[in-house]
């Protein structure tokens, strides 16, 4: 996958983001907090406000991969989507950093819809945004190799924290590229030798 670490511009109109603020329920969860559970019932759309949450796909054996993040000011549409045809979820939302959110109640859409027309305009844009996130996680994993989708993988999580050094784990970076965490450490410790990173214990330094 190939990451872009530019900011957003899907944030809403001002006038559309006071009145999601007025309908809106707001809460802040910790990094690492699970804000949407995989097969839970969807009550409320969530709007990233502050902060970056990461949208994982689970399989039956509980296996997981990284669909595409949440910047602030973006929505996980496929959480609108199940939730507007009354869906349990598909994926699983979980705070990357620290992040605050505004929670939309499913029974305010229609109204959203019909009251504010650049709220189509602006679920029509995350749509598209989301589309071409999950074309590129179909292209990286059926046509390219693991090393590359590591490094902008590492690349992508050190712009975004902007730093050099990434406290995680090898399960942790197997999880999100849905790999196993085996083939992780083997590969990083390749780019060790070749000096593009350093590794330290739970810990990954680019060099």
């Amino acid at each position: 996958m190939e990451y872009n670490n530019n900011k957003t511009d899907l944030l809403p109109a001002e006038e559309l983001l006071q009145k999601l603020k007025e309908h809106a329920v707001q809460k802040n969860y910790k990094a690492g907090e699970v804000i949407l559970k995989n097969n839970s019932y969807i009550r409320a759309i969530p709007f990233v406000i502050s902060g970056i949450a990461k949208v994982m796909r689970t399989d039956e054996d509980g296996r997981e991969i990284l669909l595409y993040y949440l910047k602030a000011g973006e929505s996980c549409i496929m959480s609108l989507a199940g939730g507007m045809q009354q869906e349990i979820s598909k994926v699983k939302l979980i705070a990357e950093e620290d992040t605050e959110l505004y929670f939309l109640p499913l029974e305010k859409i229609s109204f959203f819809l019909k009251e504010y027309p650049q709220w189509l305009d602006y679920v029509l844009m995350l749509y598209n945004k989301r589309f071409e996130e999950l074309l590129e996680v179909v292209n990286a994993v059926a046509f390219k190799k693991m090393d590359e989708r590591l490094l902008n993988f590492i690349k992508y999580k050190c712009e975004n924290t902007k730093s050099k050094t990434l406290n995680i784990t090898h399960e942790q970076v197997a999880n999100e590229l849905g790999t196993a965490r085996v083939v992780v450490s083997r590969l990083l410790k390749q780019m060790e030798i070749e000096g593009l990173v350093k590794l330290g214990r739970n810990k990954v330094t680019l060099l």
